[in-house]
C-alpha cells in the first residue's frame, strides 16, 4: 500500500516553494492563452487532417463529416478542460496531470501518469519535429534552394517508399517522392547509408536552448509565432472559401458514423496542447485566476478555427484528395493558387515550431516534478542560477528528442501520442471526483460545475476515443506501462520522499 501514498495538496506546494527549485512567476491570462493556442493548432490542421478525412490502410476517413469529428473531440476535450482547470488552480505547482495524480490517486498512479505524458511531450514532439522537417523541406525546395533529400527524413520510411514504388513497377506515389530522393541519391560512408533527418535534429536543438534562456523570451517568440499561423489560416479561408464547391460535401459522411470516430480519433492530435498549458502553473502569476481561462479560451477559440477550416477544406476538392502530408497546400494546388499554398507551408512550419516550443517546454517541467519528488535523481531538479529554468531537464529533453526525431519513422507514432494523452486525460477526470470527496472544503477559485457528472463524461468520451485506436497501438501502450512499473519499483519507490526511510 506505500506505492499509493499521496503527497497532501499543502505539501506539494510547500515543496515547490523550497529554496533552489523554485521557479519564477512571469506569466499572464493572455500568454497562457496563446501558449495554448500555440500547443493546439500546428500539425494537426496543417496535417493529421489529412489522413482524418481521407483514411489510412487501417482506417476509414470521416470526408466531410470531419467537421463532426472535430466537434466529438472538442466535446470530449472540453469535459477534460474543466476538470484541468480546477486542478491547476488548486493546484498551481509545475507538473500537470503529475502532481494531481500525486494529490488523489497515489504514487505509482503518479509515476505511471508521469511516465504516460512522455508519450505525449516528447514523443508527439518527435512527431512533430519530422512533419515541420518534410513541410521546411517542400517550402525552402519551393523557394528554389534545394536540401539533400537525405537530411530531411529517416531511413525506415525511405526503404518502405523504395519498396512501395517497386511494387507499383517505378511508379512514385506524389506522398512518397522525397523519401524515394532521399534513397536514390544518399550517400554512404563505409557501405552504411547516411539518411539522417537532420532538419528535425536542428529544430529541436534551437528551440532546447530558447527555453533554457528563458520562459518569458520564450513566450513572447511563441505569441509572435501564434499571431502569424492565425493570420496564414486566416488567409487559407479567405482565399479557399471562392473555390467551394458545395457538391464536395456530398455525401457528407461517406463511411457513416464509423467514418467520423475514426476521423476523430486521428485527429485528435490537433488538440493535444491546451493541457500543456497545466504545466506552467508554477510560473503564472495568479494562476487560481489566469489558468482556466487560458485552458478553456485557448480551447473554444482552437475549436471555432478547426471548423471553419475544416469547411473550407472539404468543401475545396474531393475528400478522397487529401490523404496527404500538407492537405490546406495541396488544396490550393489543387485548385492551382500555387502562390496561396506557398503561403500556406510557410505557415506550417511556423505553426510546427510553436507547438515544439510549448511541449518542449513541458516535458522538463513533469520530469522536473518528478526528480522534486524523489522518484527521479536529484540533478533533475536543479534550477538554472541566471535564468530560473529547469536547465538539466531542459537539456536532457532536449537531447533525447532531437536524436530520435533523426532516426524515427512517424507512422506510428502520432498514435501512441494519442492513446498516452487520453489516459492521462481519464485520470485527471477520476482525480477530481476523488479530490471533491477527500477534500471538498478546499478553497477552490475556479469548480467544475456538475460534478461527478463532468468527469465520467470526460472518462468515457476518452476512452470512446481510445477504442478507435488499432490494436498495435494498444498493445505499444502496454509495453510502455510495463517498462515504467519496473522504473518505479526499481528507482521511484525507495528514493520517494515520501518512503519512510528518506522522511
Amino acid at each position: 500500500m506505500q506505492a499509493f501514498r499521496t503527497k497532501s495538496l499543502d505539501q506539494l506546494q510547500a515543496d515547490a516553494d523550497s529554496a533552489g527549485t523554485k521557479l519564477k512567476r512571469s506569466l499572464g491570462a493572455t500568454d497562457l492563452i496563446m501558449l495554448g493556442i500555440g500547443a493546439i493548432i500546428g500539425t494537426g490542421i496543417f496535417t493529421s487532417i489529412g489522413t482524418g478525412v481521407a483514411g489510412d490502410s487501417v482506417r476509414l476517413g470521416a470526408g466531410p463529416g470531419i467537421i463532426l469529428s472535430f466537434v466529438l473531440t472538442a466535446i470530449a476535450c472540453a469535459f477534460c478542460a474543466l476538470c484541468y482547470a480546477e486542478f491547476a488552480s488548486l493546484v498551481p505547482i509545475s507538473g500537470s496531470a503529475y502532481t494531481y495524480s500525486y494529490a488523489t490517486l497515489g504514487e505509482l498512479i503518479a509515476w505511471i501518469i508521469g511516465w504516460d505524458l512522455i508519450i505525449e511531450y516528447a514523443v508527439g514532439n518527435v512527431a512533430v519535429a519530422i512533419s515541420w522537417a518534410a513541410n521546411f523541406h517542400r517550402l525552402v525546395d519551393g523557394l528554389g534552394f534545394h536540401i539533400p533529400a537525405w537530411l530531411s527524413v529517416d531511413y525506415r520510411s525511405c526503404a518502405q517508399a523504395a519498396a512501395a514504388v517497386a511494387q507499383a513497377g517505378g511508379e512514385i506515389a506524389p506522398g512518397l517522392a522525397l523519401y524515394y530522393e532521399a534513397w536514390m541519391n544518399h550517400p554512404t560512408v563505409l557501405g552504411i547509408p547516411i539518411i539522417f533527418n537532420f532538419l528535425a535534429f536542428f529544430i529541436v536543438a534551437l528551440i532546447t536552448w530558447l527555453l533554457v534562456i528563458g520562459v518569458k523570451e520564450s513566450a513572447r517568440m511563441n505569441n509572435i509565432m501564434v499571431v502569424i499561423k492565425l493570420i496564414i489560416l486566416f488567409f487559407f479561408v479567405v482565399v479557399g472559401f471562392k473555390y467551394v464547391k458545395p457538391g464536395n460535401w456530398t455525401p457528407f459522411m461517406p463511411n457513416g458514423f464509423g467514418g467520423v470516430w475514426a476521423g476523430a480519433s486521428i485527429i485528435f492530435f490537433a488538440y493535444i496542447g491546451f493541457d500543456a498549458i497545466s504545466t506552467a502553473a508554477e510560473e503564472c502569476k495568479n494562476p487560481g485566476r489566469d489558468m482556466p481561462r487560458g485552458i478553456i479560451g485557448s480551447l473554444v477559440i482552437c475549436t471555432f478555427i478547426y471548423i471553419i477550416v475544416a469547411a473550407v477544406l472539404t468543401g475545396m476538392v474531393p475528400w478522397k484528395t487529401l490523404g496527404v502530408a500538407d492537405p490546406l497546400a495541396a488544396a490550393l494546388a489543387f485548385v492551382q493558387s500555387d502562390v496561396a499554398a506557398g503561403v500556406v507551408a510557410f505557415g506550417a512550419v511556423i505553426a510546427m515550431s510553436s507547438i515544439l516550443l510549448v511541449f518542449q517546454y513541458g516535458q522538463p517541467r513533469i520530469f522536473f516534478s518528478m526528480s522534486r519528488d524523489g522518484l527521479l535523481p536529484p540533478f533533475f531538479a536543479k534550477v538554472h542560477p541566471k535564468y530560473q529554468t529547469p536547465h538539466v531537464t531542459t537539456i536532457w529533453t532536449g537531447v533525447v528528442v532531437a536524436a530520435i526525431s533523426g532516426i524515427a519513422n512517424i507512422n506510428e507514432i502520432v498514435d501512441l501520442t494519442n492513446i498516452g494523452t487520453l489516459f492521462a486525460f481519464v485520470l485527471v477526470c477520476i482525480g477530481i471526483i476523488i479530490l471533491r470527496y477527500k477534500d471538498p472544503d478546499r478553497p477552490r477559485s475556479f469548480k467544475t460545475p456538475f460534478v461527478p457528472l463532468i468527469p465520467i463524461l470526460g472518462v468515457i468520451s476518452c476512452i470512446y476515443l481510445m477504442a478507435g485506436l488499432p490494436g498495435i497501438t494498444w498493445v505499444r501502450f502496454g509495453i510502455w506501462l510495463l517498462v515504467g512499473f519496473v522504473l518505479y519499483f526499481f528507482y521511484g519507490y525507495w528514493n520517494s520522499r515520501l518512503h519512510p526511510q528518506n522522511k
